[in-house]
Formats: C-alpha cells, sequence, structure tokens
C-alpha cells in the first residue's frame, strides 16, 4: 500500500495541532511530530500520511481545506520500499519512567546504566509512529501501573506490536494483536520473534471484524479518533465485564468527544493522561 505524504507549513505548534485534528477526520492516519523552523520563530511544518487509495476520494475535500484555510504544502507519494529509511531517520528509543520500559531499535544501543525493567527491540518497517512517540510513551506508562498476570489482551491497530509485547512481558497469557495493513502484520511476526514472545501474542491480519466474538480482560486502543468512535461499540462487546479499554492516539482536544461516546456506551472513565498535545483515556466496563 503506497501513502501521500503531505507537508504543511503551519504558523505555530497549536496551529499544527488544529492541522491535525482536521485532516484525521479526512482519512489520514498517522502524523509526523510538529518541526518548528529554525529561520523564521514561531513557524513550523507538520506532515501528515494518508493512503493513496483514500487520497484519492478524500483530494477534493483535502486542498478545500488547505486552500480555504491558507495553508502552503507539499505533497509526495512516499512507496512502501521508503518507509524504513523514513523510520530509521525518525525513530528516536523511548524512555519511560527512567528505565521502567525502554523501546529501542536494532541500529539503537541498550539503555546506559541500569538494566530497564522492560527493554522491547523493535525493527519498524512502516512510518506510522514517528510522530506518535507521546501516545506509545502514555499507552505503555499506564500498563506499567496495571497486573497483566494472567489476563487476556487485544492490541487493535497493533502497528510494530510495541503494546503487546509489553503486555506478553507483563504477564498476559493472550494477546491477540490485529492490524488492517499487510506490513504492520508481517512487522508484528518479526517483532514478537525478536522479543521471544510468539507464544503468547499472535499477529492476525483484518480489522475489528476479526476478533468474532471474543472477550479480553484488557483492550488496548492507540488508533485515531475516528476509528475510535466508529469501533468502539465492538471493543465493548469483546471487553469482560470489569475489563479495561485504553485508548491513545486522539489529541487533548478530542477528549471530551471520545468520552462523551464512551459514557453512552456504558463505560466508565477512570483515568486521563496528556502529554505533548496527546491524550491517553482508560475506560472500565462496570
Amino acid at each position: 500500500m503506497n501513502y501521500i505524504e503531505y507537508n504543511i507549513q503551519v504558523a505555530s505548534q497549536e496551529a499544527g495541532e488544529i492541522v491535525v485534528a482536521e485532516l484525521s477526520e479526512l482519512g489520514f492516519e498517522s502524523f509526523s511530530d510538529y518541526l518548528p523552523d529554525g529561520f523564521m520563530p514561531g513557524a513550523g511544518s507538520v506532515k501528515g500520511y494518508i493512503p493513496a487509495e483514500a487520497e484519492r476520494d478524500m483530494h477534493a475535500r483535502i486542498q478545500n481545506f488547505l486552500y480555504t484555510e491558507g495553508y502552503s504544502y507539499e505533497r509526495a507519494e512516499i512507496e512502501q520500499q521508503n518507509w524504513n529509511a523514513e523510520w530509521e531517520s525518525h525513530f528516536e528509543p523511548i524512555d519511560i519512567q527512567q528505565g521502567a520500559c525502554y523501546i529501542r531499535a536494532p541500529f539503537h544501543p541498550s539503555r546506559e546504566g541500569d538494566a530497564p525493567r522492560h527493554e522491547i527491540v523493535i525493527m519498524p518497517k512502516m512510518s506510522f509512529g514517528t510522530g506518535h512517540h507521546a501516545t506509545t510513551y502514555l499507552m505503555a506508562e499506564q500498563m506499567l501501573a496495571m497486573n497483566f498476570g494472567g489476563a487476556s489482551v487485544l492490541d487493535m491497530g497493533c502497528g510494530t506490536g510495541i503494546l503487546a509485547i509489553l503486555a506478553a512481558q507483563r504477564g498476559a497469557v493472550v494477546v491477540d494483536a490485529v492490524d488492517i495493513d499487510e506490513w504492520a502484520y508481517e512487522n508484528c511476526l518479526e517483532n514478537i520473534q525478536t522479543n521471544r514472545v510468539e507464544t503468547v501474542v499472535c499477529p492476525i491480519l483484518g480489522d475489528v471484524s476479526a476478533i468474532g466474538g471474543k472477550v479480553y480482560d484488557y483492550i488496548l486502543a492507540n488508533i485515531n479518533r475516528n476509528i475510535l468512535l466508529a469501533d468502539m461499540e465492538r471493543y465493548v462487546s469483546g471487553l469482560r465485564p470489569g475489563g479495561l479499554l485504553l485508548v491513545s492516539g486522539i489529541l487533548e482536544l478530542d477528549v471530551d468527544t471520545v468520552v462523551g461516546h464512551a459514557r453512552k456506551l456504558g463505560l466508565v472513565q477512570t483515568a486521563t493522561n496528556t502529554r505533548e498535545g496527546w491524550a491517553q483515556i482508560t475506560f472500565q466496563k462496570s
């Protein structure tokens, strides 16, 4: 699957967050971090990625938004074989709670100093996540405070498999890692073998319908607002009474929308955490 990259010039980080929110509604699946312009104080850019097929369907609306709001941008098609170089140029190790969990690529050295309680080695093969270290951090941080011993877990939109691997390392006995992207599926397969959790984590290629009638103690969904809202009812039906749903991939300004939708489905909000403009929410099924 090829993707289209939009490199959009914005006046500030706040403006970049608004662009991300708007483009999320138009089919964009991933965004880079806001990058300041070293020569123009206050200005910067943000990159958005959308599947080529989706971009064809939404092209007129995307162009209308960017033109109406006066944003300058560059558009480029990114082929699959370019994802590795794109990842390696952006992916940095993630050190959560000073060594409680250290996520790195094979081309990074191990953490200096004391060995981390959890170390996850990821060879990323797609661009998703290059700008979402904050959401990965938030999800993993919440997981470190929870007891996964003997639990069944669903990692929905697993990507590289980071959260599925962490759940396995923390004692989960069954982890289904689901993603609709074939490259994510293949990458997850490699990463669970690298981290020696292949007897626990089961990668599944598909969408939320792939879980069928299964039920879980925990459901992890670090995706985006639109998919969360569309699929949340299915998550609720796949969650045991008392089970926890951890969601992220959403901006702080979308928290009220997501919480309101969850409450209508009978979920109870138990925690909300934010980092760098992104949010993570934990819900419990009553």
